[in-house]
């Protein structure tokens, strides 16, 4: 008799904490309700055009056949001329790998390089699906608390301090999913250094790369020295830059061993990647980014009424986020308060109550490490999201 069903790293997974608040909102817009969601992890615009109608090509040319597991050489070779083009990195077109998304491509680098018992450093806050990316595939979550005082960055001294012999892997997301935090160079380099000093990999994710604002200017971890490109698996893609989340390519930039070896899972796991989105990424890769500016021009704006708006919030506030779209308020200081007789408790209780008492969507916090907080994407119309900052400032003031 099978006394076990399912596989032990399938059960290690953590069911998602963002979807009961996602089913219950998706449930109460079907109902007709005013739902204003802050939750969504991608752009509000179109893909654009010039994109569409690469792959509008691709199917009059009837590129729809196999391509090779790792990618279209055109492909490839576009992705090599934007690392050099954008990070100052050299690879050759065997060094990349492109993958079913980024979240794939991560899954494929760890998957390739953790063994059963390994540690995995994470920064927390994280994007949620690390440290489930590390268990499935035999490794142990190690995340770092970063502090609000530092905008939500780990310091050298911390990382170091999580460094142990079992240490195999850091994971590093620059811009920060889900703070908005960019690590200036200086702070990338010191990061690298303690990495190099322990003489551990790094996989960088690098997806919200394009989408900073201000001064601010993202620095490769790759870039740091000639161990660092050694030692670094760079992830990107073109979902966030170019609004292509539904088309799923993304791509990363490995040391030839890992990557010819990441090359041969996915050619038995998943063979190539959409032929006809490989065929729009290359036009979205080697095409002028005067759209991907003006969406850039647009999140800018947005974060900026955000900012300002909560900064009027009593009791919650935001450390200013430098990148990607996303905002982390801060609301521990209303657990122990009650709506409708409810007592929030923490970011799952409050995210619960907010929806329940202002039909708003916020993600809890507990989702990546930071229970303390609410995550609050600002890729929403201007007009929805000033109108559900509003229902957000309400609701603080109603809890007693």
């Amino acid at each position: 008799m099978i006394k076990n069903v399912l596989a032990k790293r399938i059960t290690s997974i953590s069911p998602s904490l963002t979807l009961a608040i996602s089913a219950k909102a998706k449930s109460m817009k079907a109902a007709g309700e005013n739902v204003i969601s802050f939750g969504v992890g991608e752009p509000d615009f179109n893909t654009p055009d010039y994109i569409i109608a690469a792959a509008e090509e691709a199917l009059q040319k009837g590129f729809t056949k196999y391509t090779p597991s790792s990618g279209m050489p055109d492909l490839k070779h576009a992705i090599v001329a934007k690392f050099e083009r954008d990070n100052g990195l050299s690879y050759e077109p065997s060094q990349i790998i492109v993958s079913n998304g980024a979240k794939h491509s991560i899954y494929n680098a760890c998957f390739a390089l953790v063994d059963e018992g390994d540690e995995v450093v994470i920064p927390a806050p994280y994007w949620l699906t690390y440290p489930e990316i590390v268990k499935v595939c035999g490794g142990i979550p190690v995340p770092v608390k970063a502090s609000k005082k530092t905008g939500f960055k780990i310091t050298p001294q911390q990382l170091e301090a999580a460094i142990t012999p079992k240490t195999k892997l850091f994971i590093f997301n620059s811009p920060c999913n889900p703070t908005g935090a960019v690590y200036t160079e200086d702070e990338v380099r010191a990061l690298a250094a303690v990495c190099e000093k322990a003489g551990i990999y790094v996989l960088a994710d690098e997806i919200y790369e394009k989408l900073v604002y201000g001064d601010v200017k993202p620095f490769s971890m790759a870039a740091c020295s000639k161990y660092m490109k050694e030692h670094t698996i760079t992830v990107n893609g073109v979902s966030k830059t170019y609004s292509m989340t539904g088309w799923r390519i993304g791509y990363l930039a490995a040391p030839k061993e890992i990557a010819k070896a990441i090359d041969s899972f996915q050619s038995h796991a998943t063979s190539n990647p959409n032929s006809i989105a490989q065929y729009a990424a290359v036009r979205a890769l080697n095409s002028p980014e005067a759209q991907v500016d003006e969406m850039v021009a647009r999140f800018a704006r947005r974060r900026l009424s955000m900012i300002e708006r909560i900064s009027e919030f009593k009791g919650a506030y935001c450390i200013i986020p430098d990148g990607a779209f996303y905002a982390m308020l801060y609301v521990k200081d209303f657990y122990g308060k009650k709506f409708d007789h409810r007592v929030i408790t923490d970011s799952t209780s409050f995210a619960d109550a907010l929806l329940d008492a202002a039909k708003v969507a916020v993600i809890p916090g507990a989702a990546f490490g930071a229970d303390e907080c609410v995550r609050l994407s600002y890729s929403l119309s201007m007009e929805d999201m000033l109108e559900g900052l509003n229902r957000i400032d309400a609701f603080l003031m109603s809890l007693q």
